[in-house]
């Protein structure tokens, strides 16, 4: 288990009771991220499958008894490392927490973790509107890299039920 203290704040891994704080910092997040839509009984589930999956990692901020802050990360096979590479996702702190070294505490604790797996990359999305965010994985020496997102949903494009 991760469990480190940065000024008076634990980081450690979530539980199935943190579910309902956390799934209030995806809302907040994604109303910085311009792809996503709230919706409580997804993001529900999606956290619960990242609880429960060995290759993953759901780790929370605490301060007083109360979750402030989050973030996600998953393992995956790299064919350009040769090895595992570790997808970031869902860092957010609380509103009335943020500019304290909270997200700097969550990242570290993961890339703690990951360094336990024996990641050889850490890798993220960002907002590209999300000039704060952006600045604040700048400031952790990520790079951006001459890749873009692309993605896909199962049903689009297709003529479902037609022909």
């Amino acid at each position: 288990m991760i469990n480190s203290s940065i000024a008076g704040m634990c980081v450690r891994q979530a539980r199935k009771a943190d579910l309902d704080e956390l799934a209030g910092l995806l809302q907040q997040l994604f109303t910085i991220e311009e792809d996503f839509r709230f919706d409580a009984a997804r993001q529900h589930r999606g956290l619960e499958m990242l609880l429960d999956r060995d290759g993953a990692v759901v780790l929370v901020a605490e301060k007083e008894n109360n979750v402030i802050g989050m973030c996600t990360g998953q393992l995956m096979i790299s064919t350009a490392e040769g090895g595992h590479s570790l997808l970031v996702e869902d860092v957010v702190v609380d509103e009335q927490w943020r500019g304290r070294g909270i997200g700097t505490g969550l990242l570290k604790a993961l890339e703690d973790w990951g360094e336990k797996k024996k990641v050889s990359r850490y890798q993220l999305l960002a907002d590209k509107s999300n000039d704060a965010g952006i600045r604040f994985y700048r400031k952790h020496n990520w790079q951006q890299t001459e890749l873009i997102c692309l993605r896909k949903h199962p049903l689009m494009g297709t003529s479902k039920g037609k022909g």
